[in-house]
């Protein structure tokens, strides 16, 4: 595992952590609980920075979604539920 999430619900952005400062280009992909893609954002992390603020989530509707983390080292899934 190579990223956390900061809580496992959000409502308007996310906070993502690493473990470990990472250098290569990171991917996110948000889906909701039907595989349906609803968001994703490419980026490399700022130089020293081990967290990523993902805002602008506000425009999606409640409920369950599944977070595709990837990188050069491996994808990771993560579990989320958008609330009020």
């Amino acid at each position: 595992m190579f990223a956390k999430i900061k809580e496992a619900f959000f409502t308007d952005s996310l906070t993502i952590e690493w473990n470990r400062v990472i250098s290569d280009p990171l991917k996110f992909v948000l889906k909701n609980d039907k595989g349906e893609v609803c968001s994703t954002l490419e980026t490399t992390q700022p130089q020293n920075q081990k967290y990523f603020n993902w805002r602008g989530l506000n425009d999606l509707p409640y409920g369950r979604y599944f977070l595709e983390l990837s990188n050069i080292e491996g994808d990771q899934l993560v579990k989320l539920v958008k609330r009020v």
